[in-house]
């Protein structure tokens, strides 16, 4: 069974966790990196463009289209 990390973030002024897997936590990471934003700030990116899917699921599926754009 996998096992997920909890990180702690602040959305909106309201602070919030999620819950991911350490991989999906590491190309994350390497997202913001390349977008030279902080990890909270790709999150709140994240976060405004998803729509009605829940927020670790928009952060799977953005971690997901960057892995695979960028060959990682």
């Amino acid at each position: 069974m996998p096992v997920l990390k909890k990180r702690s973030i602040l959305l909106s002024g309201h602070a919030t966790s999620m819950a991911l897997e350490p991989e999906f936590w590491a190309v994350l990471d390497e997202m913001a990196g390349a977008r030279e934003v902080s990890l909270a700030g790709l999150i709140a990116q994240i976060d405004e463009a998803r729509g009605e899917r829940p927020l670790a699921s928009a952060c799977r599926v953005a971690a997901l289209a960057f892995a695979q754009a960028t060959n990682i």
